[in-house]
């Protein structure tokens, strides 16, 4: 894959996540990304145009966002609530797990702490882009906007459709975060901005508008279905098997697991909005309110 331009000064470097690349007079990329050649090829990319990384921005720190940080071996800044899930490879499995997760579960797994040189505050000015709030999935999410060129690269905020439709769910850990961070997003989006999801296509208007009125929906659709569900007690990992079944998403260990993170975080909602309690009935279970 080669350098894709965005505008002056500003790169993309397509994949799942996509990288940004600022020029000027530093050169920072925004998510590093994963696998075992990347690290190699941004590098090999930014030659060809006369560049060397000088620093990394990331906009969480899930491991698929920062795997390469360390072979990269430059200077990295985060959000200062991602911090420690960033430095400690226990955190970032809790974070995405909810516990140590088996060996060669998660498919993002690496051993290897990243050291994070310095934290942020969003709003801060970092590198000629401006760091937005945009948390939901995870705590410190964090977008990145080049005002010069309307570019917002928006990290995990939002995802394509086709990620979004394989799993079911929108991986989050706070939905009402998440929802309120979309909307954020659309006003960017009525602004002209172009906004570019770190897994899928970069989008502007209307298209923009409809993909994230997608993700927005299937929020909605997740804890209204989950609340029809809960009119037979059920567990979270029950809610996870049917939940994929009726979202017709793909149905592994890996994909049931990890949308038990979203159905507890939209379980405590409803939980705490008095629409369900829990019962024993040889498990935790929980019920929808009559």
């Amino acid at each position: 894959m080669a350098l894709e331009k965005l505008g002056e000064n500003l790169y993309l470097y397509p994949g799942s996540p996509s990288t940004m690349i600022k020029t000027g007079e530093k050169t920072v990329i925004i998510d590093p990304g994963n696998g075992s050649k990347r690290h190699k090829e941004l590098r090999r990319e930014l030659r060809k145009i006369g560049l060397e990384i000088n620093y990394m921005l990331a906009t969480h720190a899930h491991a698929d966002h920062i795997a390469i940080a360390p072979k990269l071996d430059k200077p990295l800044f985060i959000h200062r609530y991602e911090f420690s899930i960033a430095e400690t490879p226990l955190n970032r499995e809790l974070l995405t797990f909810g516990s140590k997760a088996p060996k060669g579960f998660l498919v993002y797994q690496f051993p290897s702490e990243v050291r994070v040189h310095a934290v942020f505050d969003w709003s801060d000015e970092l590198f000629g882009l401006r760091t937005l709030e945009l948390p939901g999935h995870s705590p410190g999410m964090t977008g990145f906007l080049d005002e010069e060129n309307a570019v917002l690269y928006a990290g995990d905020s939002f995802f394509g459709e086709r990620v979004i439709e394989s799993v079911g769910l929108p991986y989050l850990i706070e939905p009402n975060l998440f929802k309120e961070s979309i909307k954020r997003l659309m006003n960017y989006t009525e602004e002209g901005v172009l906004l570019i999801p770190s897994h899928g296509r970069r989008v502007r208007g209307e298209k923009a508008l409809n993909l994230l009125e997608f993700n927005l929906k299937r929020v909605e659709a997740g804890e209204s279905r989950i609340l029809e569900l809960l009119k037979t007690p059920r567990s979270v990992s029950e809610l996870s098997y049917f939940l994929a079944k009726s979202f017709d998403a793909k149905i592994t260990p890996q994909t049931l697991a990890l949308n038990q993170v979203p159905i507890r975080a939209i379980i405590a909602d409803l939980y705490n909005r008095d629409l369900i309690e829990p019962v024993i009935e040889e498990d935790l279970k929980w019920k929808a309110k009559p």
